[in-house]
């Protein structure tokens, strides 16, 4: 048994945890958390009652977990939020070893480090951490988290799941991280703000220059790399490319009405899709999106058409999905 399941139960963890998200997509947004960590957590070592966690997660630790994240693109902040959400209540714990001294696996920290696995990640030292690092230090630990993570399959969002079983090594444990997860991001002030809050982080980034395989916020984008880090800042883990992202879904079907935040899809058709938009709504009657189009071009407002198998210049509209199902 780790982390929340020490309180009894993850859908009661779920009904108690509340979190003030500040600064996200341009507005504050609410989450409720939980989730999961690395050495192996047990009802003695790990989180062992209500008042180990903490009532939210302060907006310090917020803001940390997703400055780690950003530095592995395809890391979702959330993820490292429900390992330390589970690990410590977020540093709140004051069970041993959070603060000083280890529990009774051997692990240190609010993530919860073996000794030998953070000083494998403990460096570069990041702004604000300690010197030397420590893994009791918050920015320090947080960012070794992230380190570990993105080196065993969180980098560009291939394998979460192998990444989370790196960091302990249990299947159980794995499923709740993920789970919790991602309701930690889709509970953000109900689920249809979080489409409209990537929506408006993606409109952000207009005049951002098309580049294939880009990915960062103000240099370059390519299409799918607009639309994952979009929604990986409302804490929503998304695959890298359009066509693992149409086959992840949820599919709309033909005819249902677009909402703010629903990705867009363009290619030879279902097999062979080559571009993807967020829709944003309709001006003057005509379905609009934002994406990063092509080559040459920067990211943009365009319409497009809703109807499937119209052309949309050299491709064909293939669909829509709506992320985290809304």
């Amino acid at each position: 048994m780790t982390g929340l399941r020490a309180l009894g139960a993850v859908g009661a963890g779920l009904a108690l945890l509340g979190v003030a998200i500040a600064g996200a997509a341009g507005a504050g947004i609410v989450a409720m958390l939980s989730g999961a960590e690395e050495a192996p957590a047990t009802a003695a070592s790990g989180v062992s009652g209500a008042s180990g966690v903490s009532a939210g997660i302060s907006p310090d630790m917020v803001a940390l977990y997703q400055q780690a994240a950003g530095t592995c693109s395809g890391l979702p902040w959330t993820v490292l939020a429900a390992i330390g959400t589970v690990e410590s209540g977020n540093g709140t714990s004051d069970l041993p070893g959070v603060h000083a001294g280890a529990n009774p696996a051997g692990a240190e920290g609010p993530m919860q480090f073996e000794p030998a696995t953070f000083a494998a990640y403990d460096t570069p030292v990041p702004p604000g951490g300690a010197q030397p690092p420590s893994p009791y230090d918050p920015t320090d630990a947080v960012f070794a988290a992230a380190r570990l993570l993105c080196a065993n399959g969180a980098a560009g969002g291939t394998d979460l799941a192998g990444a989370v079983f790196a960091y302990d090594h249990d299947q159980g444990y794995v499923d709740e991280v993920l789970g919790l997860a991602a309701a930690y991001g889709e509970a953000s002030t109900g689920a249809a703000s979080a489409g409209q809050a990537a929506a408006d982080w993606a409109l952000a980034e207009v005049g951002t220059p098309y580049q294939w395989g880009g990915e960062t916020p103000g240099v370059a984008f390519d299409c799918s790399g607009l639309v994952q880090a979009a929604y990986r800042a409302v804490g929503l883990a998304l695959p890298r490319v359009a066509q693992a992202q149409f086959d992840a879904g949820p599919r709309l079907a033909p005819g249902t009405p677009l909402e703010p935040g629903d990705l867009v899809f363009f290619g030879d058709g279902p097999d062979e899709v080559s571009h993807v938009g967020i829709y944003l709504g309709s001006t003057a009657g005509r379905p609009t999106m934002v994406d990063a189009p092509h080559a040459g071009a920067d990211v943009r407002v365009e319409p497009f058409p809703t109807t499937i198998g119209d052309p949309f210049g050299q491709d064909l509209y293939v669909g829509a999905t709506r992320p985290g199902g809304r």
